[in-house]
């Protein structure tokens, strides 16, 4: 089946993706940028992709006619703490204007569970979504999905840090509220399980594993299932928006996604049954199955996609395109060259770059400036990297973005995402007489920029010289 797949770039389409294709359907990925498609060039040769702005005015012939199902993976809660209501229900009205000229039969909209009365805005938009895509031409499935539970997802990625972090934890009272969680897993087996299943055209079901748990359960549960004893107490005290920044300081969860999220977390989210797992015959996992399992993958650097990667993690909301060419002009440079002996060995060395691995020199002082980014309301250093040695563009790398990672040409370009008085580029690029260059570019804004600039400076001699030194070596 020739098959639309939206939000292709997102957590839960780059999971779907392999799996599509390995069932033999021809896939149309829809990108708004395919400049930062992160898939490998042996899948970028069996997909069909196609640059789609759905917020944007709906263009004619974008589209392929003889698309017969589409995936609806698509959402805004991370990009906005006001409107994203708004650009979720635009999203879904072009959405259905794009679709009514092909052969569209069957969309797949995965949403959450809203089976309480009183709904939080982000689960009020899902549901309005799901309402505007029910008047499309076409026959609607809807999968109303608990908290997913996955190696890279934002839930299990501020569990994660909350208790690896923490072991105690003065928490807000809405850890005491009940939830769903359901294995990444389960997910993707109950997304390709509806596909062209037209018992479930025009129906919604609930999505979940076995498990209802207070969020302090998840807590405790993730604990035992790494090895030790955390302490959690509660306090009635704190507000949303001091939960907010709560999160927001100790987990990797940017500010927007941390207040949309303790919003959610007040109201129960449990399936209303499981009727689908019969239907399709899914055997769902346990929550301590589902971190097990991530686990697995996180252990052997089989980490697909992470939600850190997504471009609403940061500050970075444009076309990668318009960033690649680094300025010449009215820019303040530190350049550093160094001739090296084994090429492939200083590839690898600058691909590890970042997250684990470090900057290869003044890691503390890395590390504090990410501290002080945070506090000023930047990403700090807590996103880290997807894989250990594999980059593409598009992806986090602690406060940067990378614009490009071109191997053939030995070039690695990455794109500020803390908070600055103006813009900064930090490139690597190997020469044909195997010379390492590493440019550190700043564009500066006004002479507050210059002065920040200048400031840095004496850091600049130390910390650059050392990183390109230990990039260079092989041994």
């Amino acid at each position: 089946m020739k098959i639309l797949l939206t939000g292709a770039n997102g957590y839960i389409g780059m999971r779907l993706l392999p799996q599509l294709i390995s069932d033999g359907h021809h896939v149309v990925c829809a990108v708004r940028d395919s400049d930062r498609f992160s898939i490998d060039e042996e899948t970028k040769a069996q997909v069909e992709i196609v640059e789609v702005d759905f917020l944007e005015e709906v263009k004619p012939d974008v589209l392929p006619k003889d698309i017969e199902i589409a995936y609806f993976l698509i959402h805004s809660m991370s990009s906005s703490t006001k409107n994203f209501d708004e650009k979720e229900a635009a999203t879904a009205k072009n959405f259905n204007l794009y679709l009514a000229s092909t052969n569209i039969r069957q969309v797949i909209y995965l949403s959450g569970i809203v089976n309480d009365k009183k709904l939080s805005k982000h689960l009020s938009s899902r549901k309005n979504v799901e309402d505007i895509l029910s008047k499309g031409e076409f026959s609607l499935t809807v999968l109303r999905a608990g908290i997913i539970v996955g190696s890279g997802s934002s839930s299990f990625e501020i569990i994660r840090d909350l208790c690896e972090k923490l072991p105690v934890m003065i928490t807000p009272k809405w850890v005491l509220t009940k939830t769903h969680p359901i294995a990444i897993r389960d997910v993707i087996s109950f997304l390709i399980g509806v596909l062209g299943n037209e018992k479930t055209f025009d129906d919604s079901f609930d999505i979940a594993g076995p498990d209802v748990l207070t969020y302090k359960e998840m807590l405790h549960q993730y604990a035992e299932v790494r090895g030790f004893k955390n302490w959690i107490f509660t306090v009635p005290v704190m507000t949303p928006k001091l939960s907010s920044y709560w999160l927001y300081f100790v987990t990797s969860t940017s500010y927007k996604l941390a207040l949309n999220l303790v919003d959610s977390m007040k109201i129960e989210v449990i399936a209303r049954d499981d009727k689908l797992a019969k239907l399709l015959k899914i055997n769902t996992h346990s929550y301590k199955e589902a971190i097990e399992m991530a686990f697995k993958k996180i252990e052997q650097n089989l980490v697909v996609s992470s939600w850190k990667d997504s471009m609403v993690s940061g500050r970075f909301n444009k076309s990668l395109e318009k960033y690649i060419q680094v300025p010449k002009y009215g820019v303040l440079q530190d350049q550093q060259t160094i001739k090296i002996e084994d090429p492939k060995k200083v590839m690898e060395n600058i691909w590890k770059i970042g997250g684990e691995q470090g900057w290869y020199y003044g890691n503390i002082l890395w590390k504090l400036r990410g501290f002080l980014d945070k506090l000023i309301g930047g990403v700090g250093l807590r996103r880290g990297r997807t894989h250990p040695d594999k980059i593409y563009p598009g992806d986090s790398l602690d406060f940067w973005r990378v614009l490009l990672a071109d191997k053939k040409k030995k070039r690695l370009l990455l794109f500020a995402e803390m908070r600055l008085p103006g813009e900064a580029w930090l490139e690597f690029k190997i020469d044909r007489d195997n010379v390492l260059h590493q440019t550190a570019t700043f564009r500066p804004r006004g002479l507050k920029g210059r002065l920040y600039w200048y400031s840095l400076v004496p850091f600049h001699y130390f910390i650059f010289g050392g990183m390109i030194r230990n990039i260079a070596k092989t041994k």
